[in-house]
């Protein structure tokens, strides 16, 4: 996936420098290649960061398993 990030990025690029103007270059380089990346990458990470969460949470419940099964046996009111 990354290779295609950057394959994206090296083509954004030089269409900026091709643009006749500063400020065409820049909204070239904005809009055609950082946010469309931002997304892509944001999209296709998702899978990993749930993955990570859900082992954050195991080790976080492993750690304290009796401290949760009190919690549970109390009553709030």
């Amino acid at each position: 996936m990354y290779i295609i990030a950057i394959a994206w990025a090296y083509i954004t690029i030089l269409m900026a420098a091709t643009e006749p103007n500063l400020v065409a270059g820049v909204l070239t380089l904005v809009f055609y290649g950082i946010l469309p990346l931002a997304l892509l990458l944001w999209v296709f990470g998702t899978p990993k960061r749930r993955h990570a969460r859900r082992q954050l949470e195991q080790m976080g419940n492993s750690t304290e398993p009796e401290a949760s099964a009190e919690s549970l046996n109390e009553n709030p009111h």
